[in-house]
């Protein structure tokens, strides 16, 4: 009872200063603005949520933000903004890369990667996609030998069929010890790319594209793996 009668003096209180009838002044007396905690609070929350990122955009491009941070400077949400403010979204693939390369300073091989990451964020290629729709498969593996021995294992037809299983290819261009391009049975393609770690080590990056779909890309993942196995079996018996 007692809330009761303070209540009732609330009201007849605002009746006074405001001339409202009764049930106008208890009506508005009822709806009581929210605590500065609660609207606090909402705010916040509110403030949270627009703050947040609406993607999981390292997921998306396939590399964490601290990786593209510390070789290029910008984590993948700089990026977005950046390449959306030059409609990037609009651009052919190879002028999203000539422009992170020129504007941003970035090098070759981060400009690519930048690229890929930013077109996978925006939806114009699924991971492992080229954007004209055809899927790709790459592996990369580094080896105990110069890279001059490591181009050769590739170049030369004989040692090729030994680790490559046979496989049928015609090597369509080479430039000795830097990179080769190989056209496949099924008529794609695979350029393979050749870096010396030194005098004695080196690496090997195959990517094998223009593939129908994800599961024959996966496959040839694989496959890829399984033969720079047997390239690294080879390379080891020559060494002996």
């Amino acid at each position: 009872m007692p809330a009761n009668k303070d209540f009732k003096r609330l009201v007849r209180a605002r009746m006074k200063k405001t001339g409202e009838a009764y049930t106008t002044a208890r009506s508005h007396i009822l709806k009581k603005p929210k605590s500065k905690r609660a609207t606090v609070r909402a705010s916040s929350t509110t403030a949270a949520k627009r703050s947040k990122p609406s993607n999981d955009y390292a997921a998306l491009a396939g590399m964490s933000d601290d990786v593209i941070k510390a070789k290029t400077g910008c984590d993948w949400e700089r990026w977005v903004r950046a390449l959306d403010y030059h409609g990037a979204e609009k651009m052919s693939h190879r002028d999203i890369a000539a422009l992170v390369k020129k504007t941003y300073k970035a090098g070759d091989w981060w400009s690519q990667t930048v690229t890929v990451g930013y077109e996978r964020i925006k939806g114009l290629r699924a991971r492992g996609q080229r954007r004209d729709g055809t899927y790709e498969a790459s592996k990369s593996r580094t080896f105990d030998v110069p890279v001059k021995t490591l181009f050769e294992a590739w170049a030369d037809d004989a040692t090729r069929r030994r680790w490559l299983d046979g496989a049928a290819v015609r090597i369509r261009t080479a430039t000795a010890p830097k990179s080769m391009r190989i056209d496949w049975n099924d008529n794609s393609i695979i350029a393979v790319g050749f870096t010396p770690k030194g005098n004695t080590k080196s690496s090997v990056a195959v990517q094998h594209t223009k593939l129908a779909d994800r599961e024959t890309a996966n496959e040839l993942k694989q496959y890829w793996s399984d033969r720079l196995d047997a390239l690294a079996d080879v390379l080891a018996a020559r060494a002996e």
